[in-house]
């Protein structure tokens, strides 16, 4: 453990069993002042029950703050102009959230004139790489304490054992299953329990904002997403804030059973990780982008997205949002999406998205040049022969080689 006095922490609290014993094990370890952080990224917690925790267990200070409108603006949102998907299928709502939780901490760390800061991240996980990552990128000289890494303590019961021993009233006991769960308001995920053994279906139970498509309505329901730059800006016609698009999106895609993922994924430590993920409002606007894009990109413009796509999802998902190559991608996604812009019609129906139509102001799709029917000389067909026959040059002088 590092020896080096630290007088003030602050501490990324949620407010539940871990961090709640970690409040008290600083307080005890360092005996240093802990200052508690919440980041409300729309997760379902009690802002007075966090802050009455914190208190009794002696905080010297309580820090909540509603991040929900800049997470979703300004973290969120860039991320899906990318269409960003880690191993094909994770919408990364657990990665996203860490840069902005990092990036306050650090100033939190300043405003308050402190040492370190801490969380409650394992040792076996991705967060505590994107939160230190994160931090060093933006101060490279705080101090960082990860208690999983040095505690003595190595399971639940243990944790609620500490509490007991120090009167630490927490509605925790060491026989409830647990699930490891984080959310925000763009997605939930579950880990842990039953969902380790990945041959082993995830119980129904587990999902809390999506219904079951046997559940859902037996009919069709249709909405018309409008962007503008590539960002969603409206439904229905309706101007809406960054958050309240995602709020609406979700609702919706959770009633008709859709957003729902069971997945194996490679953790950046080495490790291959069992998570179900719920992302109901992000699965309606990945593909609703993605066919925005299909009528106002450029196609080269677009495959050269689709092949820095992997690397950049990459990039968030091992905690590199902060890093020189993340923001020269950026870059590049923003620049693309000048002309992403104008209407996308969908239908929901039991877990399916069907794009029925969209409009663009900025489309390059050209009706006189693609149609079977006369064309008005728009398009010379006899064009076509040099054009194969430029192509075919250098499959032709293999042929002949091969003979």
């Amino acid at each position: 453990m590092n020896t080096k006095k630290i007088n003030k922490i602050v501490l990324a609290y949620s407010g539940g069993l871990d961090t709640t014993v970690i409040l008290h094990w600083l307080k005890e370890t360092y005996g240093a002042e802990v200052i508690t952080f919440t980041a409300d990224i729309g997760q379902d917690h009690d802002p007075d029950l966090v802050k009455e925790r914190a208190n009794a267990i002696g905080a010297s200070k309580v820090i909540i703050e509603d991040l929900k409108e800049e997470f979703v603006k300004h973290y969120v949102f860039p991320m899906f102009r990318a269409n960003a998907l880690y191993e094909g299928e994770y919408l990364l709502g657990t990665s996203i959230a860490r840069p902005l939780i990092s990036k306050r901490m650090i100033e939190i760390a300043q405003e308050e004139g402190a040492d370190a800061i801490a969380h409650g991240a394992t040792g076996k996980g991705n967060d505590q790489i994107r939160f230190e990552i994160g931090a060093y990128s933006l101060n490279p000289s705080i101090e960082v304490i990860a208690p999983w890494r040095t505690w003595n303590f190595i399971s639940r019961a243990d944790l609620v054992n500490y509490c007991n021993k120090n009167q630490i009233i927490i509605d925790a006991s060491p026989d409830e299953p647990l699930y490891s769960t984080d959310e925000n308001i763009l997605h939930t995920s579950y880990e842990g329990e039953i969902l380790e053994d990945p041959s082993i279906p995830a119980p129904e139970s587990i999902w809390q904002r999506t219904s079951s498509l046997m559940d859902a309505p037996n009919k069709e329901e249709e909405i018309t997403i409008d962007f503008e730059n590539g960002d969603p800006v409206g439904l229905e016609g309706k101007k809406l804030n960054p958050s309240e698009i995602l709020e609406t999106l979700n609702h919706i895609a959770g009633k008709n059973g859709i957003g729902r993922l069971d997945l194996v994924e490679n953790r950046f430590t080495g490790m291959k990780s069992r998570g179900c993920y719920e992302t109901p409002g992000g699965t309606i606007l990945l593909k609703a982008h993605r066919a925005m894009e299909s009528l106002s990109l450029d196609a080269q413009t677009g495959h050269l997205k689709d092949e820095l796509m992997p690397k950049y999802a990459q990039l968030i998902y091992e905690g590199f949002w902060w890093s020189p190559e993340r923001e020269a991608l950026q870059a590049f996604i923003d620049k693309s999406q000048e002309h992403v812009s104008g209407s996308v019609k969908i239908g929901l129906y039991k877990g399916n998205i069907i794009i029925k139509a969209r409009t663009s102001p900025y489309s390059l799709y050209d009706t006189k040049i693609v149609t079977f029917e006369d064309d008005e000389n728009t398009y010379n067909q006899a064009d076509a022969t040099g054009f194969i026959k430029i192509n075919s040059l250098r499959l032709k002088a293999n042929a002949k080689r091969k003979r």
